[in-house]
This record gives structure tokens, C-alpha cells and sequence, in this order.
């Protein structure tokens, strides 16, 4: 099965109850197993620009890319070529979000957190920065696979404060990495093996800051047969406990297997590449 008819792919995004603009910015392409969320930061509408300019860097670059790469194949570090291929273009974001903020006075400080994952071979690389997130419902397990870059996280993982009490901080959106803020950035990258059945949120710090990841993982359970439905009541619930943010999902339902072509008939693929 081609990786189109393998995958089921939904978003939607909302400016909140609060906010009067959208700082989210979001995109996916079925044809290549491409999905990327980004949330803004930054005054007089910067946010939106850093979160445009990073979505539209990461889809291009990739999806060129993918016209001439294998992502299943290792690169010389020994790594999945589509592990680097988000990584190395979460940095080309970075260094374009930087570079307009220097030469654009309105756009300084300007940043954006990213998370982006490329589905391929049975496999999906996910790439983060800053506290946007990953979820996988697997059967009856909903977890988070991404791990925020924020003080809060750094509180929680040194034991400075409980996941209870982190609920209440006020250090929430306190984030220690961002793209486009210095002139390098540390991307995390990590790949996972997918199963059929499987479902993956990526999401905005909209959601989870206003409903608890209990409530987010029942809701994509129960409405997991109908994913258009259940990314708009996720953010009808975020903006019902207060929309205090912008709040953007998309939903990754795999269907099918989506296993790399191998011998001859990638032999003729890479032909027809070349």
C-alpha cells in the first residue's frame, strides 16, 4: 500500500477565545507522509510569520527532497535519511526565521516551536522543538512521544515539582528552545515503529494547557472511527475550558501498511528518480 492510502491525515486550527489573530500555522501532504504544526512567538503579528516561514521552509525542502531520497535508506552517520532530512530543514527554518528577524526591526525576537514528522516504511521520524507535541493512541495506551524543551519540564524532570502541581504553574509557556530566536538551534529527533491501527496528535500547547491529556487521549479514542469530528471537538473542548490560545491539531490515523518497496521494484524506482 502506497504511503496515501496508508495513512488517513486531518487538521484543523483556531484562534482561541482570547487571542485575536492565529500564531499557529499548519500543513500536511498525504503523498509523501509529511505533517507539520508550528506556534508562533513574538509581538505585532511576528508569531504568524515565524510559524509561516517555518512550515512553508520544512514542507518545501522535504517534499523536493523526497523527489530524489529514499528516507528508509541510512545516510553516512548511520541514521534513517529522514531523520536527517527533518532535522537538517527544522535548521534551514531556524536560520531563514533568524535572518528576517535581524533585518526586519518589527520582527525581532521572533521565534516559533515546531513539531514535524515524516511517515515512512512502516516508520515515523519525529522532529521537535520548543512544547508543541506528539501523541500515539496504540490500542487502549494514549501517551506523549515528544517531550517539551520548557522550564516546566525541566522542574518536573529534576523533581522540582509534581505533574499535579505543574498543571497549576504560571511557568507554563516558559519554553528553552525555539526556532529562530539565536542562529542555531538543538532539533530533537527520534524515530518510532508504527502499527496499523495506530493514531498519531501532533498539537499546540493551546490544547494541552486547557484540557487535560486524559480527556485528549478518551476523546480521540472514542471519536477515532471519524477524525474530522474528533480534531473539531478537541478544539471545541480547549476553547469551552477557556481558549486562552490558539489551538491547532492534526490527526495521523494509519490504516495500512505503508512497508518500503525493496529489490527490483526499488531498483525501478530509484531508476525512475535518477
Amino acid at each position: 500500500m502506497n504511503i496515501q492510502e496508508a495513512l488517513e491525515i486531518v487538521s484543523k486550527t483556531h484562534s482561541g477565545m482570547v487571542r485575536s489573530h492565529n500564531e499557529d500555522s499548519v500543513a500536511y501532504d498525504a503523498a509523501c507522509g509529511l505533517v507539520v504544526l508550528a506556534d508562533g512567538m513574538g509581538g505585532y503579528n511576528a508569531g504568524e510569520v515565524a510559524s509561516g516561514i517555518a512550515i512553508s521552509v520544512i514542507s518545501t525542502e522535504i517534499k523536493q527532497r523526497l523527489d530524489s531520497v529514499c528516507p528508509e535508506r541510512n545516510n553516512e552517520a548511520g541514521e534513517d535519511v529522514g531523520m536527517a532530512l527533518l532535522r537538517e530543514n527544522v535548521q534551514k527554518a531556524n536560520a531563514a526565521i533568524f535572518k528576517a528577524a535581524q533585518g526586519q526591526p518589527q520582527y525581532a525576537g521572533m521565534g516559533t516551536t515546531v513539531v514535524s514528522a515524516l511517515f515512512y516504511d512502516n516508520r515515523v521520524a519525529v522532529a521537535h522543538v520548543g512544547d508543541s507535541r506528539m501523541y500515539r493512541l496504540r490500542g487502549e495506551t494514549f501517551e506523549t512521544i515528544t517531550r517539551d524543551h520548557s522550564l516546566l519540564q525541566e522542574q518536573i524532570d529534576g523533581g522540582m515539582i509534581s505533574k499535579e502541581d505543574a498543571r497549576q504553574s504560571r511557568n507554563k509557556n516558559l519554553v528553552t528552545r525555539a526556532v529562530g530566536i539565536d542562529s542555531d538551534v538543538e532539533v530533537e529527533v527520534h524515530v518510532h515503529e508504527v502499527q496499523v491501527g495506530d493514531i498519531y496528535l501532533l498539537c499546540s500547547d493551546g490544547l494541552n494547557d486547557m484540557v487535560e491529556d486524559e480527556d485528549i487521549g478518551s476523546t480521540v479514542e472514542m471519536l477515532q472511527a471519524n477524525l474530522p469530528l474528533a480534531a473539531g471537538q478537541l478544539i471545541e473542548m480547549a476553547n469551552d475550558n477557556g481558549g486562552r490560545d490558539n489551538v491547532s491539531v492534526i490527526l495521523v490515523k494509519v490504516k495500512g501498511d505503508f512497508a518500503a518497496q525493496r529489490g527490483w521494484t526499488a531498483k525501478l524506482l530509484s531508476w525512475f528518480k535518477s
